[in-house]
């Protein structure tokens, strides 16, 4: 994979119509650093306020020009936050679109990175994998991510090693029009199973991740009610494999 510049990755990304966006809850703390970083690799910015009711809208008001800030009123969940990024990339006229989260376990300096697997593969939706095995990573989303990429499997035929990561690369105009069943953490994982019906290539990304120590870290994970609407979701999803996303795949694998 050709290693890049930050100076030619910013070149490419906007030359490819290609923005990020970082939905952000109460990350107050950590928002301003990812921005910041950000700066570096990508002068189109979306960042999606989701209703934080700590000091994020005073810190984003510092990139005020430099970035564009879309506000929800009301915490509505990371699956609403990226639909209103995803709207507002569109009305801005950009074809894909990096998310990553605020909280800064994603490292803006993996954009490049995104930037060389994009070239290598237009068109697809790029997977950030983490190393679940990296320090400090969290049991429970370990537990938690293997669970997601065993039915993502079973329903879709696809594997990825990490389908719980909220750093990718999406082709908006492939994923346009999502009818989502859930708004909040798991939209996601409800995002890929859906792009995988409709024939998106699916690529995995190896991706640098810090988790500080547990003292330090700001997560707004649920172990007990994320893991069950996830469960939930996952049987949902099932259903419709059965019923619909098994035999689209079937029929693109027989005759495309």
């Amino acid at each position: 994979m050709q290693m890049l510049s930050a100076g030619e990755a910013k070149t490419i990304l906007a030359q490819n119509r290609i923005c990020t966006i970082v939905p952000s809850y109460n990350n107050c703390g950590t928002v301003a650093d990812v921005v910041s970083r950000l700066l570096e690799y990508s002068d189109s910015i979306i960042v999606v306020n989701d209703g934080s009711t700590d000091d994020t809208s005073r810190v984003l008001d510092g990139f005020k020009g430099r970035i564009s800030v879309v506000s929800l009123s009301k915490n509505s969940g990371k699956g609403c936050a990226l639909k209103a990024g995803f709207a507002e990339a569109l009305r801005q006229g950009f074809d894909y679109a990096i998310t990553l989260d605020s909280d800064g376990q994603h490292f803006p300096e993996d954009i490049p990175l995104f930037v060389s697997a994009f070239l290598e593969n237009k068109g697809a939706l790029i997977v950030g994998s983490r190393n679940l095995n990296a320090d400090n990573m969290p049991k429970k989303n370990t537990f938690a991510n293997n669970f997601s990429n065993f039915w993502f499997l079973v329903q879709t035929w696809n594997n990825l090693p990490d389908t719980q990561t909220g750093y990718r690369l999406y082709p908006l105009h492939r994923i346009g029009g999502l009818k989502l069943l859930t708004s909040r953490y798991e939209a996601e994982l409800e995002m890929l199973v859906f792009t995988a019906w409709r024939g998106v290539k699916l690529k995995p990304l190896p991706i640098n991740v810090y988790y500080p120590p547990a003292e330090k870290r700001v997560s707004h994970f649920r172990p007990f009610v994320d893991f069950t609407r996830i469960s939930i979701l996952n049987t949902i999803l099932c259903i419709f494999a059965i019923l619909y996303g098994w035999p689209v795949t079937l029929y693109r694998r027989i005759f495309k």
